[in-house]
């Protein structure tokens, strides 16, 4: 892994869909809202994007913590966007700021927490794992 600056930054949007709401994803009596676990992922996904350019070939970089906040509800065809900003860099370890936003309103906020990894070493341990 080359050096990731304090400060480099990332995102990614997703149009919401059914498929993303809380009542198809999780359950039938929750409302026709954005998921949260939905809006994690695309919060993940700006994380990557913040540090894929310093990342080396045969490198990737895996979430190990989320701690956010989903503060409030998106219907389905609205537009959600993800940022996330590099706040600490310790070694492998990298920590973030992420939020996201419909068009109206921040929907949600807090860290987010990533480990750079060998993609051979974790095919190896996943291949120990086969039964």
């Amino acid at each position: 892994m080359r050096d990731v600056p304090i400060g480099a930054k990332g995102t990614d949007t997703l149009r919401v869909t059914p498929a993303h709401l809380a009542n198809q994803f999780k359950d039938a009596l929750l409302p026709k809202v954005f998921a949260t676990p939905m809006m994690i992922t695309i919060m993940e996904n700006a994380a990557l994007n913040a540090v894929r350019d310093y990342l080396e070939p045969g490198e990737s970089c895996v979430g190990t913590l989320v701690n956010v906040r989903h503060l409030a509800s998106t219907p389905a065809g609205h537009i959600v966007t993800a940022t996330a900003e590099v706040t600490k860099v310790d070694g492998r370890k990298i920590e973030f700021t992420v939020s996201a936003r419909d068009e109206d309103e921040e929907i949600g906020n807090g860290t987010h927490e990533r480990m750079v990894v060998d993609m051979a070493r974790i095919a190896e341990r996943l291949d120990s794992k086969k039964r």
